[in-house]
């Protein structure tokens, strides 16, 4: 029986870290610019084959790569004990790195015309979200795991009220996800409810803040 509870845990860390993997926040930005471009085209005029490649290439270096890349450095030159973040002296220059990385986002998208207005709130928000996130790192770890789901989730809300369009489906399945998200990271024994919580209010709240300013 003992044997049994150990692999039943086992597999439930190893399925955990999967979705923290599959979901990290360094995605999103991604995911939602194509849902977006799957669900409201006409919103992305002329912008298909190379130069949508291009335009997610760029994203993808912008908010993942450059991200990803400061923590290995950091890692690699002893700032960090790993990647992974899991104390919360260790997340402050990451926080202001990626604010730096999505301020730039946010910055560019201003211009572009073929792309989503909705975007430009986005990416206003997830920059936003890094403020309160490094302030409140000095106090609890905040998930940014929650914070990123969401974010994620109110984006597309907002958005869907924005262009008057209902896809109450894909709100129920990116909830759905969201919630995974944050029980992998309990799961993990990563963050409490409490940090799962700030990161909740601290993504959804950036969100509704952004596009106030922005639209």
């Amino acid at each position: 029986m003992e044997n049994t509870i150990t692999r039943q845990a086992a597999g439930i860390r190893v399925c955990a870290k999967i979705i923290s993997y599959i979901f990290h926040p360094l995605f999103v930005p991604v995911y939602i610019f194509l849902w977006m471009y799957f669900r409201f085209p006409y919103e992305f005029p002329g912008l298909e084959g190379k130069d949508l490649n291009m335009r997610i290439i760029g994203l993808a270096m912008t908010t993942v790569f450059f991200p990803a890349f400061t923590v290995f450095l950091l890692w690699k030159l002893k700032f960090t004990q790993g990647i992974h973040l899991r104390t919360q002296k260790e997340r402050i220059i990451p926080y202001i790195a990626t604010m730096i990385y999505y301020w730039w986002m946010w910055y560019l998208s201003r211009s572009f015309t073929d792309q989503a207005s909705a975007l430009k709130f986005f990416y206003f928000g997830i920059f936003l979200a890094t403020i309160p996130a490094l302030v409140w790192n000095n106090f609890v770890k905040v998930s940014m795991h929650a914070m990123g789901a969401a974010g994620a989730v109110s984006a597309m809300i907002i958005t869907c009220l924005l262009y008057q369009t209902t896809y109450g489906r894909d709100i129920v399945i990116a909830t759905l996800i969201a919630g995974t998200i944050c029980t992998a990271r309990m799961a993990l024994s990563e963050h409490s409810i409490f940090e799962i919580n700030s990161g909740i209010i601290i993504g959804a709240g950036c969100q509704i803040i952004a596009y106030w300013v922005m639209m």
